[in-house]
């Protein structure tokens, strides 16, 4: 693949709450007994403090590659001794500012005794720095923009009882910065949006390469349920759920030449699929220790392709 592609993600905010730890390499590890912190931090970027975007971090160790001091392992150690204070413990006062710049990942996982594969969208990873002031426009404070091969949309009608507008829901892959293909899902609500993603006619066979941009919103949906009673008030019941989508705001007025070299063909396509097949085995294995890896298909020529993930 010629084309470095597009994932980035930008996360400002207050410190929500952490689900950080200190953990310490095994024997068998490239660096054995190396401690670095694994875990994750939550934001809030807006000032209601209802719009609480999470951060994973897999391994962050207190020097960098090059030997030099971590700068994001120093405020992640902050927060987990208490340092730098969190919404939910310390109260939104004291509670630390931070900005993130990330990329948008996927935990691929298979629950134990379970050959449903589970792949939770998440943040992974990047740099943070405190700041005192966040952004005044509080829509600047948690973007993504990211290159995608669409090869679905498939348009959703408004659900009232749950307070959901229509939508379209964009599906395909995006890229991490390894090349390695993620199976993502974004949502377009704006009308013009959904009419464009609708229009470009992508699907499996026919997959179409650009750019979008937008919003990582946590929406938090609330359902009364009303019981009548035999005498007095009725029963009201409220249950509470949270869903986070990734906004689509914006895309390239032209898509990416797709199947070419300057981009990607079809067979590295087919490479990419056939790579996180590998993975995901090895990811299998790992948990049940009885999966068999599958063997590396050979590419098809590229009229015939059909990319399914």
């Amino acid at each position: 693949m010629s084309k470095n592609f597009i994932n980035k993600t930008h996360i400002e905010g207050v410190i929500y709450e952490h689900a950080l730890e200190m953990k310490t390499t095994g024997p068998n590890s490239k660096a054995p007994g190396t401690q670095y912190i694994r875990g994750s931090i939550s934001i809030a970027t807006d000032n209601a403090m209802t719009n609480i975007v999470p951060v994973y971090f897999s391994y962050v160790t207190a020097k960098t590659n090059k030997d030099k001091d971590n700068a994001t392992y120093g405020v992640l150690k902050n927060i987990m001794d208490g340092v730098i204070g969190t919404h939910m413990k310390d109260g939104a006062e004291k509670a630390g500012k931070v900005r993130i710049d990330s990329a948008l990942g996927l935990n691929d996982f298979y629950p134990p005794n379970s050959n449903e594969l589970v792949s939770q969208r998440r943040n992974e990873g990047g740099f943070v720095h405190t700041v005192d002031v966040l952004q005044d426009d509080e829509n600047s404070r948690n973007t993504f923009e990211c290159d995608i091969l669409i090869t679905n949309v498939v348009r959703i009608e408004a659900d009232e009882e749950r307070n959901l507008p229509e939508k379209v829901l964009v599906k395909g892959a995006i890229f991490d910065f390894r090349k390695a293909l993620m199976p993502y899902e974004f949502t377009a609500t704006n009308p013009n949006a959904m009419n464009y993603f609708e229009d470009l006619g992508a699907s499996q066979s026919n997959p179409v390469l650009t750019k979008i941009w937008g919003r990582q919103v946590s929406t938090t949906i609330v359902k009364t349920t009303v019981e009548e009673s035999a005498f007095g008030e009725a029963s009201v019941k409220e249950t509470k759920s949270t869903r986070r989508d990734l906004l689509i705001t914006g895309a390239a007025k032209e898509p990416y030449i797709w199947d070419d070299e300057s981009t990607m063909t079809a067979a590295e396509l087919k490479e990419a699929i056939a790579n996180r097949e590998v993975a995901l085995a090895a990811a299998k294995e790992r948990s049940q220790k009885s999966a068999i890896t599958p063997a590396t298909p050979a590419a098809a020529p590229a009229g015939s392709a059909n990319f399914n993930f």
